[in-house]
């Protein structure tokens, strides 16, 4: 009879412990009761009934997942290679487990024909200067459609273009010619500005001659320089004004 209650009181021990689950912090445990449906269990100590219940994990945490290069052609029909990384992660547990055999290649495959569509639609221009744009495009369409599934899109980033080799020179021609125009630009700005200065510094000469005599100093400084055996002899410049006259009479 002891040996009895002792193999009765093993079995129990042994159907307790087969039903002990652990769930982490970062999972869920979405309970099948009999094949349906019966609840999702948060993390701690969990125990279910042996051959009645059975348990899926899931995970919670963010989720990175590379989108391989596709081949694209944009809407101005250059031939390019994209590839782009997602972010998304799993808000219902119940809904990734039920509504799609496997969530994480879903979502990877909806990523990869998506990024095709989107990018076709977009011209060459607008993929490399408007990159925050495309992104956030991707981004709302993907995570529409991943909605019924219970997961989250949080971001997509377009990370590589591919170009074409004589797509490359073309544009590092055209950015050569721009650097070229601004250059050219930019100095007849300052020849302008230049201009202006020795305008302004005419009319002031003009109508206070006493102004040019600290120019004509600083002349002769510089004509003496280091030679030390030139001798030059200061003319004053108001001598000069005898001749620039008009004779008025």
């Amino acid at each position: 009879m002891a040996i009895g209650w002792g193999v009765v009181i093993i079995i129990v021990f042994l159907l307790f412990v087969s039903g002990v689950r652990i769930i982490n912090e970062y999972e869920r445990g979405v309970i099948f009761r009999l094949g349906r449906i019966s609840e999702s269990k948060g993390p701690g100590f969990k125990w279910i009934i042996p051959f009645v219940d059975r348990m899926v994990r899931i995970s919670t945490r963010i989720v990175t997942s590379d989108v391989p290069p596709q081949d694209v052609i944009t809407k101005d029909n250059v031939s390019i290679s994209v590839n782009a990384v997602i972010y998304f992660r799993v808000m219902d547990p119940i809904k990734a487990v039920i509504q799609v055999e496997d969530y994480l290649y879903a979502t990877s495959q909806f990523s990869q024909t998506t990024l095709r569509s989107v990018l076709g639609q977009c011209e060459l221009d607008e993929l490399l200067a408007e990159r925050e744009k495309v992104n956030s495009k991707l981004q709302a369409i993907i995570d529409a459609h991943t909605d019924p599934w219970g997961v989250k899109v949080t971001a997509v980033e377009v990370k590589f273009i591919d170009l074409p080799q004589d797509m490359r020179s073309a544009m590092a021609a055209q950015a050569q010619a721009e650097r070229e125009r601004r250059a050219k630009i930019i100095a007849a700005e300052g020849e302008f500005q230049a201009a202006e200065n020795l305008r302004a510094a005419a009319y002031i000469i003009a109508s206070e001659p006493a102004a040019l005599q600290p120019r004509y100093l600083q002349t002769l400084l510089a004509m003496s320089g280091d030679r030390a055996t030139a001798t030059i002899v200061p003319f004053p410049i108001e001598l000069l004004s005898a001749f620039t006259k008009k004779d008025k009479t």
